[in-house]
């Protein structure tokens, strides 16, 4: 069968390891998962019995409009119902972002090292990526964005630039000033994407969300998720917001009853209950800067992170070290598709877990050679 060029030509999402497989294998110990950064402490105590009822009417199409949960967003941001669209996951929405704003002949601006759905979205839109390089290794912000550069990569053939802040896979973040720079720097007949898939994470004093931004910026586009912080990753729910005409634009495309009704009673218990919120993010960060500085004084390179995850630089014997943690039961992320060969990404696991990752990394036995080791 002929697929579209733009389409046959595509990379499909590549999620690191096929855990499933890796869950049956496992001995009894089983699996510490940390490649794919979820909460390990789980969603709030009334997630369960809002799912269960939910649940109970499964012969029921989910409310096509996700009223209740945009009404509950609406009030958490301070945006108006409008503004507002739902997805099966941020990802869903940032391909329906390409497939709304590029098409052939057009440009999609993204950075190095930026979330890998970004390429795809391009690629399936069949507009021209344009990759703009990272901040060097060495920089203050190692690996992170260069937004002067991102603006100044803009041309008149430019429909839609995406970043991540925080980023993923690097951990790394832009400022609150240096984020309303840019904006200001971008033409309005551009469309911004800001993913703010760890936004709730975020907690640099320098760090701030862009949501506050959209009032000035029509052409801004924030999109959310409550995959990471929420602990739903399993359930799938993301949202985007933007001016009101471009989320009406993001509707007409929109697949009918796109987020399930568990999942849209599961967000709107897990948005009301800010205590467990907290409490899980400021848990993650403890945990963050623990295990951060404990690999560091094992001499591993270690970025810097406002995210639940960690990019940890092994050098040329990084396959080896994610071999010897797979043996024992230990899940990275592998980082050669964003073209971080030398490194894994590891997230950030409750206390019990990071022990154990620590004590399989140091039962390999390997020592960081003048590659990998220092600091980030």
């Amino acid at each position: 069968m002929r697929a579209q060029p733009a389409i046959a030509a595509l990379r499909a999402y590549d999620p690191g390891h096929d855990l499933v497989a890796l869950r049956r294998a496992a001995g009894p110990a089983g699996l510490l998962e940390l490649g794919s950064n979820e909460n390990p402490y789980g969603p709030a105590p009334g997630v369960r019995a809002a799912a269960e009822r939910a649940l109970a009417a499964a012969h029921v199409y989910p409310d096509p409009y996700g009223g209740d949960l945009k009404r509950a967003l609406a009030a958490r941001h301070g945006v108006e119902v409008a503004q507002l669209v739902l997805g099966n996951g941020s990802h869903e929405l940032l391909m329906q972002l390409g497939q709304v704003f590029a098409g052939p002949g057009t440009e999609v601006v993204f950075p190095q090292y930026g979330f890998a759905v970004f390429a795809i979205a391009a690629a399936a839109a069949g507009a021209d990526a344009i990759v703009v390089p990272a901040l060097p290794a060495d920089a203050a912000m190692p690996r992170g964005h260069d937004v002067d550069a991102l603006a100044a990569a803009v041309t008149p053939r430019t429909r839609l630039l995406y970043l991540a802040n925080p980023n993923n896979p690097t951990g790394t973040w832009v400022a609150a000033g240096a984020m309303a720079r840019f904006l200001d720097a971008v033409p309005d007949d551009v469309v911004v994407v800001v993913d703010e898939a760890y936004a709730e994470i975020a907690d640099a004093p320098e760090y701030a969300s862009a949501l506050p931004l959209l009032a000035t910026h029509r052409n801004l586009v924030v999109t959310r998720t409550f995959s990471k912080a929420y602990a739903l990753a399993g359930l799938r729910v993301g949202y985007a917001v933007a001016d009101a005409e471009v989320a009406a634009v993001l509707e007409r495309v929109r697949e009918s009853f796109n987020v399930n009704a568990v999942a849209l009673a599961a967000a709107e218990a897990a948005l009301a209950d800010d205590a467990h919120l907290q409490a899980t993010t400021r848990e993650n960060a403890r945990q963050r800067e623990r295990l951060a500085a404990a690999l560091r004084e094992r001499g591993w390179r270690v970025g810097p992170s406002q995210a639940n995850f960690l990019l940890v630089e092994f050098g040329p014997r990084t396959a080896e070290v994610e071999a010897g943690l797979l043996r024992q039961g230990v899940v990275p992320r592998p980082m050669g598709g964003y073209g971080l060969p030398q490194c894994l990404r590891i997230s950030v696991g409750d206390a019990v877990g990071n022990r154990r990752l620590l004590a399989a990394l140091d039962a390999l036995g390997i020592a960081p050679g003048r590659e990998g080791g220092g600091h980030a």
